[in-house]
């Protein structure tokens, strides 16, 4: 990093340990898990994580992750230049497939990627730090359908797109924009980035994600940041972060690894993430599924530092099973679990921050397997370590739909972990003596002035659950959860208001966009 990103560093770090602890207004917005206004900070955790593979099970993977990388390769596909920096480096490059000398990838990464950054936001209060001990929970990506109770399922348009920025602006517990939150099929394949990209800018000022569905539209991401946070600053510090998929098993394609090098060379952070879906496209065995996960983050974080010494990169894997009877992903169950929590070993080890996890089901609508499946990967998500949490509010139906009803009540579990990973509160108010002492044997804690001083902030409380009796449930139309969920979106999207942007800066994004469509012909490619 550069002495103005160190500093950066230095400052966001302070200023997030102290927003952490938060005062009594912020500890209300934790547990009220609404819209107050008022911004959390992203989660810092006040424990260790948990973990399942012991020192030997660590560097046997490891090992061979690096048998796979010597021995099989990983291939590089229709980018000559890539191949180039790996020969250069040192690696034997035949064809499209590289091998790697024992111990290459890891030492390139050690040796220049940082193990934690700054990811800026355009307004400072909502700067989010990704390693060590931050979460930063993150909507959903990538879903081409949208569900409500009111229409079910269709084809998501940008103004559900615009809908969801606006969602995740508003929910405290929800530290970043995203990226492809849902995609916008209303418009063209090679234009929608730019109304993408702009809605994230426009609509929060929150961080946000990058397009990398080709090497260009990732080069007016950047463009476009340098717009709202100037040429030089861009150059020096992350202000987007991208998801970079390897084609598993053991492929990267010329799309992604374009995509990469625009934002390597920018600094400008990627989430190296091979995309597994276990039984088909990695071992069925955890194990062996973390040994090729390895593999492949080693391979594609390394080429990052290639591209750009000390570029920003993160440990990414998105890691589920698949039914062997059927072949379709599922969601929830013990192995993916288990690769979660050793992957996030083999990040910590590897020296960079990690991703994975999230609000992950395979049910089709806001239902009790929907909250079950996404209970079971986003408490392995906290547990684990996970620095990065993508698709931690709205999936459905294995990514393919983004519900409304499901987003709020994700992001209502999501602020409930911004209260567990506090942790217990050890001071003196903490430690209760005086209301121990003010009540002694018998009696009740309901009217002492511990209680009193302290109940508004007491216990993290949901905004959709129900906790009334059944007599007071019934008069109130006897609504479920999802009922409750879509009463709610709606009024937030009633009472939004955008963040302030200078008219300069929009401007100069709106004649930008302008240009950019303008150029090209509409195209669905």
């Amino acid at each position: 990093m550069s002495g103005d990103a160190s500093t950066g560093m230095r400052d966001g770090t302070e200023q997030g340990g102290r927003r952490a602890g938060g005062g009594r207004e912020a500890r209300r917005a934790a547990r009220a898990g609404g819209s107050s206004g008022l911004r959390l900070p992203y989660i810092v955790r006040k424990f260790a994580p948990f973990e399942v593979l012991n020192e030997e099970a660590l560097q046997i993977i490891e090992r061979n992750a690096d048998t796979v990388l010597e021995e099989i390769g990983i291939e590089f596909r229709e980018d000559p230049e890539a191949l180039e920096l790996w020969r250069q480096a040192g690696a034997d490059v035949q064809g499209e497939r590289v091998r790697f000398p024992r111990g290459l990838p890891r030492k390139i990464v050690q040796d220049s990627a940082p193990r934690e950054f700054l990811q800026h936001a355009r307004n400072p209060a909502n700067t989010v730090r990704i390693g060590g001990d931050a979460t930063v929970l993150v909507p959903a990506y990538g879903p081409p359908f949208i569900r409500n109770l009111d229409e079910g399922r269709r084809y998501a348009t940008i103004e559900d797109f615009r809908n969801f920025v606006k969602l995740a602006y508003m929910f405290p517990a929800l530290h970043h924009s995203g990226g492809t939150v849902c995609e916008p099929v209303d418009l063209p394949v090679n234009k929608r980035h730019l109304d993408m990209v702009y809605s994230h800018i426009r609509y929060s000022d929150k961080a946000f994600m990058g397009s990398v569905t080709a090497p260009e539209r990732a080069q007016d991401t950047v463009d476009m940041a340098k717009i709202v946070f100037g040429d030089d600053f861009v150059e020096n510090n992350c202000c987007i972060i991208s998801l970079i998929n390897a084609n598993s098993p053991m492929t990267f394609d010329a799309t992604m690894l374009g995509a990469l090098k625009v934002y390597a060379r920018h600094n400008q952070a990627t989430v190296v993430t091979p995309f597994i879906l276990a039984g088909a496209m990695s071992p069925v065995t955890v194990a062996g599924t973390l040994t090729q996960v390895l593999a492949e983050v080693l391979a594609g974080t390394a080429f990052a530092q290639l591209v750009r010494p000390g570029a920003p990169v993160v440990f990414g894997t998105f890691a589920s099973s698949i039914s062997m009877q059927s072949g379709a992903p599922t969601f929830g169950t013990p192995e993916p679990a288990l690769v979660t929590y050793g992957a996030a070993q083999l990040a910590r080890r590897l020296g960079i921050p990690f991703r994975s996890g999230g609000a992950l089901c395979a049910s089709k609508v806001a239902d009790a397997q929907a909250a079950y499946e996404s209970a079971n990967t986003m408490q392995p998500t906290m547990l684990a370590g996970v620095n990065f949490a993508l698709h931690s509010a709205g999936w459905l139906e294995g990514g393919l739909s983004m519900g409304y009803e499901k987003f709020v009540m994700d992001a209502d579990q999501c602020s409930m972990f911004q209260t567990f990973a506090g942790g217990i509160d050890m001071s003196e108010n903490g430690q209760a003596m005086d209301a121990i002492r003010e009540v002694g044997p018998g009696k009740h804690y309901l009217g002492c002035a511990h209680t009193m001083a302290n109940f508004e902030t007491a216990f993290w409380r949901s905004r959709i659950a129900d906790n009334n009796s059944f007599e007071q449930w019934q008069a109130e139309g006897e609504q479920d959860t999802a009922q409750r969920a879509n009463t709610l979106y709606k009024k937030m999207l009633r009472e939004y208001e955008a963040p302030t942007l200078d008219p300069g800066i929009l401007q100069a994004l709106d004649e930008f966009v302008a240009k950019k469509k303008a150029a090209v012909p509409d195209s669905n490619i």
